[in-house]
């Protein structure tokens, strides 16, 4: 049966009024700062973990003004655990500029929105449809799900071709009034009854308009993103300590932990004898095999001027990446 936008849009304001989800802590007193924040932390992060981590975050931060007078260090010490790093230090450069050049307050435009750090389109659209009251499309990867298995749209959703393609059909579907309920609909069904895995479809309210339902292709689609094994990389770190005290190397802004504290590199490898413990930790695009090594005051340290003392007891409160953190924590029984 022929979908058309009007009976699209039917559909999933009726699941948002009977199952939507509306206490969530963004969802309460809106603003485009707390909507702002919400989506950069859902980015790759399930709802259940984001939230605690939003509550303290906007407990120290309430406002634009706020974060955007924030130190680095401060911000990067509360999004640890979160990770993808390079989304805190987008937060606050995007809060630095909107305090400069638009007196402290999100621009109401799209195209303006997307010239900050760390906006793309569908975060624009979000901030626009749920704080602004603006109709404005929205393609999250739960709404991307939705629209790859309703539409049949075939080919990887990170790919261009197919990209345009489903924002082809956001943009087609989304009502003009009623914005932010059918977005919020839209996030919500895929987080729930059209999950990645194990979809209900059997009392999914686009059943009968799903392409992929209909032709027992639901597990088909999205097409899986094309094979590519990891690379693998090695990195020695070294641990550096004297009465309670702990070396510590500051990581330049750009990179995978950007800004964060860790244990110093070694310029070198260090003797087999030294090694402490040997360990992987994979990211999205490799896979890093960490050595950790006691340097025994040889201070064989890739970056001496980045590099300073810190009190164990201050590890708490030290922005540090999230395997070096366990690591130290288990190594010194700190409490975490």
């Amino acid at each position: 049966m022929l979908l058309s936008p009007a009976v699209m849009a039917e559909k999933m304001l009726g699941f948002y009024r009977d199952h939507g989800r509306k206490d969530l802590p963004w969802q309460q007193n809106t603003t485009p700062y707390r909507v702002w924040l919400s989506e950069i932390m859902l980015q790759q992060t399930q709802v259940k973990t984001v939230i605690p981590y939003y509550l303290k975050f906007t407990q120290h931060f309430p406002d634009i003004t706020s974060l955007a007078n924030a130190d680095l260090d401060d911000v990067l010490n509360l999004w640890q655990g979160l990770g993808y790093y390079a989304r805190a230090r987008n937060l606050y450069k995007c809060a630095q500029i909107i305090r400069a050049e638009f007196n402290g307050e999100f621009p109401g435009d799209i195209e303006q929105l997307e010239t900050l750090p760390g906006i793309g389109r569908s975060t624009a659209g979000a901030i626009l449809s749920f704080s602004m009251n603006q109709s404005a499309p929205i393609l999250d990867g739960n709404v991307k799900r939705i629209l790859a298995r309703v539409f049949m749209v075939e080919g990887w959703t990170g790919a261009g071709k197919t990209l345009n393609q489903l924002w082809q059909i956001s943009e087609q579907y989304t009502p003009e009034e009623n914005t932010a309920e059918f977005n919020q609909a839209m996030m919500d069904l895929g987080a729930s009854l059209c999950s990645r895995s194990k979809p209900q479809c059997e009392i999914c309210p686009l059943n009968k308009h799903c392409q992929a339902f209909i032709h027992n292709l639901v597990e088909d689609f999205p097409n899986k993103k094309p094979a590519k094994k990891l690379p693998v990389k090695e990195q020695t770190f070294l641990l550096i300590t004297q009465n309670d005290q702990i070396y510590l190397q500051k990581q330049p802004p750009a990179g995978i932990w950007g800004g964060l504290w860790s244990l110093p590199g070694a310029e070198g490898s260090s003797p087999k004898q030294n090694i402490i413990t040997r360990f992987k930790h994979s990211f999205t695009h490799f896979h890093l095999y960490l050595t950790i090594a006691m340097d025994e005051q040889k201070y064989l340290v890739s970056d001496k001027a980045l590099s300073q003392w810190h009190n164990l007891s201050d590890l708490e409160r030290i922005a540090l990446p999230t395997p070096i953190r366990k690591f130290l924590f288990k190594h010194f029984q700190l409490e975490n």
